[in-house]
């Protein structure tokens, strides 16, 4: 009878130690140790640590890619909420880990992807399948009315996802969700706000206007008058 294989396991712990450590700090000997199998599996099964850091990468896509689907094809929301309901979701599964653990792309993009070619070109493609689903919800919220269509699609979801991945890392500077709710709040207000509806952000108040008092001018006609 063949023995088990391990393969699914140390994927599993892979990305549990490189949310942890990051690619180049998560060593095949902590990998396997955290997957229970002798690093002989380890090489069994991955010709290197970039071939397996790749694996890693497309199962966390594969996760983040059911979450994708799962806002952005509710029917039952208008493409705007449903763009909402995407920060929301990640928003919820970040909060679960205390803010602690970011995205896993964000991470090998700032840290693998100037030591490997192999790691970027993968990214890259992430990246470009990522924003797909996103392109078709903005334009979507464009034909329906309810985003501005001043700007393209593609542009607009390349802007939500990178700016969303920079919140991120803010998060986990913070351990706090402050960067997200801003950035949520902010982004809605402006870049996605509905065409026609009233900003209510106030207008910061300029330095000199708010030196001068209430009738400062009235005090100017009164001098001018007895010149």
């Amino acid at each position: 009878m063949s023995r088990p294989s391990l393969r699914d396991d140390i994927v599993q712990a892979g990305l549990r130690v490189m949310f942890r450590s990051g690619y180049r700090g998560a060593s095949v000997r902590d990998i396997c140790a955290a997957a229970g199998a002798p690093q002989g599996s380890f090489t069994n099964h991955f010709r290197s640590k970039e071939a397996f850091a790749v694996e890693v990468l497309n199962q966390y896509f594969d996760y983040l890619k059911g979450l994708v689907t799962l806002a952005l094809d509710d029917e039952t929301l208008s493409p705007r909420q449903r763009l909402k309901r995407y920060l929301d979701i990640i928003t919820g599964s970040l909060q679960r880990d205390r803010w602690m653990v970011g995205c896993l792309i964000g991470d090998l993009s700032l840290e693998a992807s100037f030591h490997s070619k192999r790691l970027r070109k993968r990214l890259d493609a992430i990246f470009q399948e990522w924003r797909t689903p996103f392109v078709s919800c903005i334009a979507a919220a464009q034909a329906a009315g309810e985003v501005d269509s001043k700007f393209d699609a593609t542009e607009l979801a390349e802007f939500l996802l990178a700016s969303w991945e920079g919140a991120i890392l803010r998060m986990k500077v913070e351990r706090s969700p402050a960067a997200l709710e801003r950035f949520k709040t902010i982004v809605f207000e402006t870049v996605f706000k509905k065409p026609g509806s009233t900003n209510m952000v106030a207008r910061p108040t300029s330095r000199r206007s708010a030196i001068r008092g209430p009738n400062d001018g009235r005090r100017r006609k009164v001098i001018r008058s007895k010149s």
